[in-house]
């Protein structure tokens, strides 16, 4: 990855369907849902049109948590054995900026910069202690040498895409750090939290970014089937985003979502509910850059 790289990149619109269905073995009488699937706008990405459907209808309100994120708050009092919720999305997605010169290591020892940035810089129940202190500990060592932090970033990067490789099923939304590190296997998510918690272990702020992913290269016209995606922001100087999974900068591809410490910050959906049992869950997510 070269966190340098200043070849243009042009702008895209995505349209975005982000379709969840909860299915229970009897009744549910009445359920409360979060729901975090309404894209930001801010640094150049724009919403041009959002809506979320439910099915069964029920009450929705809508507010702002305390990490900036949209949430569409659902509340059921009808009994059902089926909760559907579909999302559509139409974004201008900026492409990728130039960037600013890279960081000291001196800026980022600052006390006043530490207190503002301690909440990025405090290690999570899933961007634990455990892996930079332990099995990622020569790592640190090693990065902690880097000339900037900028090269630091990269060398993390490089270092999580080593150990780990890219493999669904072997993981889950609780799988920590530590865990999926030495699985050495892992999906989005686990790759993000590997980053999180090396880089905090640096002092580099860094922040967990839930959001969609399109295709590398432009493709007006085509859909990509998936579900949500995930990646990185780490301060250089300013806030920067990396994409571990895919080792590169985010750009047009990327739309962003909601932002937090870890996963446990930004679920697409989480909830609680009278009756059930949970018979299982389906999500697709379908984006398609329009010509």
């Amino acid at each position: 990855m070269n966190l340098a790289d200043s070849r243009p990149s042009a702008g895209r619109r995505l349209e975005i369907v982000h379709h969840t269905r909860l299915r229970y073995a009897d009744d549910v009488s009445v359920s409360f849902n979060e729901v975090r699937m309404t894209p930001l706008t801010e640094n150049g990405q724009v919403v041009l049109n959002h809506e979320i459907r439910v099915k069964p209808a029920g009450s929705l309100t809508r507010y702002v948590d305390y990490w900036g994120a949209k949430v569409a708050a659902l509340e059921l009092h009808t009994p059902h054995r089926e909760l559907e919720i579909r999302a559509t999305s139409t974004v201008l997605v900026p492409g990728r900026r130039e960037l600013a010169p890279p960081a000291e290591w001196t800026a980022l020892r600052e006390p006043d910069f530490i207190d503002a940035n301690c909440e990025y810089l405090e290690f999570t129940e899933l961007a634990d202690v455990g892996l930079p202190s332990g099995l990622a500990a020569d790592v640190v060592a090693e990065l902690a040498a880097a000339p900037t932090p900028r090269d630091a970033i990269v060398g993390c990067v490089r270092a999580v895409r080593n150990q780990i490789a890219y493999e669904p099923g072997i993981t889950s939304v609780a799988t920590t750090a530590s865990e999926a590190w030495a699985a050495g296997r892992g999906v989005c998510q686990d790759f993000s939290h590997a980053t999180l918690a090396i880089l905090r272990a640096l002092g580099i702020p860094a922040r967990y970014i839930s959001g969609y992913l399109h295709t590398e290269e432009p493709a007006p016209g085509r859909t990509v089937v998936g579900e949500s995606h995930a990646w990185v922001e780490c301060w250089d100087g300013e806030w920067n985003a990396v994409d571990p999974t895919n080792d590169r900068r985010v750009g047009a591809a990327h739309v962003l979502v909601a932002r937090g410490r870890d996963y446990a910050d930004v679920p697409p959906i989480t909830g609680i509910f009278a009756g059930g049992p949970g018979a299982g869950q389906s999500v697709e997510v379908q984006i398609t850059q329009v010509e």
